[in-house]
């Protein structure tokens, strides 16, 4: 279980960085006057950042030994 857990974690933040850069082309391409691609990457910034949370819950699940 601990490999699962700390490959979960290694992946747990590499979607938060990628969460982060997803924004931040966001806003750029929103301020850039490309406002329906912005639109479409705060999309996906949503999705992301639902699974972000979903995947974190899993991380601390397996920290805490629970068996849900």
């Amino acid at each position: 279980m601990e490999r699962e857990h700390a490959e979960l974690s290694s992946l747990a933040a590499a979607l938060s960085e990628a969460l982060e850069r997803v924004a931040a082309s966001a806003e750029r391409l929103g301020v850039g006057g490309r406002p329906s691609e912005a639109a479409d990457l705060y999309e996906v910034e949503r999705s992301l950042g639902q699974a972000s949370r979903r995947l974190d819950a899993v991380v601390r699940s397996l920290a805490n030994g629970n068996r849900d």
